[in-house]
């Protein structure tokens, strides 16, 4: 990939998560006292960010030296969402685990889920009308590209990739909770960039499934009950069993034990 295409992409990127930071002030600024509408929102917009992102960072992911640019870049950015979109949870099965913890009410997780899943909705289309400027070659050709086929293995090795990942990720989330936020997104930031080193070539590593929607939207189309299996079943599951080891079997284990 030449230098000015590298240029471009890394703008877009820029220029993407400045357009968010605009929407989420405004929201802040006249939609704050409505609660729903705001959480709706926050949401939506963090969905977009993450997924349009995601988009153009795929496109730099053969720059060389291979694969450090790219994972120095996977990290680069997790840490820019995590700091820049507090108030959000950007992920279904995040929302899906707290359902199911009894910490949110459907209504709330309808509601997130709705706006995470809208937001990746919006980023497709707006990835594909950037796309189709034709600022760069490798636009051009991203833009004629049909499903990618990100599953390089068996279903049933996808299914445990991705729900391993998920369970893996949601875990880390609640062992880092009480750390200072800067340095919890950062270790997320390594956690998530050493997933997609590890299984990057085999699922994408997505374990989010608004992301894996928007990413792979055709691929869900053609092939929508093994998509929907490995990058929306897999991760939920994942991230509920962290729910039970959390709540349940480590506060049981500590009691046995007295730790």
């Amino acid at each position: 990939m030449a230098a000015y295409d590298t240029c471009i992409s890394l703008l877009v990127m820029a220029g993407t998560m400045a357009l968010t930071a605009c929407c989420r002030r405004l929201a802040h600024r006249f939609a704050h006292r409505e609660r729903r509408l705001y959480a709706f929102i926050l949401e939506l917009s963090g969905a977009f960010q993450i997924c349009a992102c995601t988009h153009e960072l795929r496109l730099l992911a053969d720059l060389p030296p291979k694969p450090q640019v790219a994972l120095g870049l996977v990290y680069l950015f997790t840490t820019f969402h995590g700091l820049s979109l507090p108030g959000s949870i950007n992920n279904p099965s995040s929302s899906f685990q707290l359902l199911c913890s009894n910490k949110s009410t459907v209504k709330a997780w309808g509601l997130q889920t709705s706006a995470q899943f809208l937001g990746a909705a919006l980023a497709n289309i707006y990835a594909k009308s950037l796309w189709a400027l034709g600022a760069t070659p490798v636009h051009s050709r991203a833009l004629g590209e049909n499903c990618s086929d990100p599953i390089q293995t068996t279903i049933a090795n996808a299914f445990i990739l991705e729900l391993f990942f998920s369970f893996l990720f949601h875990l880390a989330v609640l062992q880092f909770e009480s750390m200072n936020h800067k340095t919890k997104v950062h270790l997320l930031g390594l956690l998530i960039a050493t997933l997609v080193y590890e299984g990057g070539h085999l699922t994408g590593a997505i374990f989010n499934p608004a992301l894996a929607f928007s990413l792979h939207l055709s691929c869900f189309l053609e092939q929508f009950w093994n998509y929907t299996l490995v990058y929306w079943v897999a991760p939920c599951i994942g991230s509920v069993l962290v729910a039970i080891v959390w709540d349940e079997v480590i506060p049981h284990i500590r009691s046995h034990f007295n730790v």
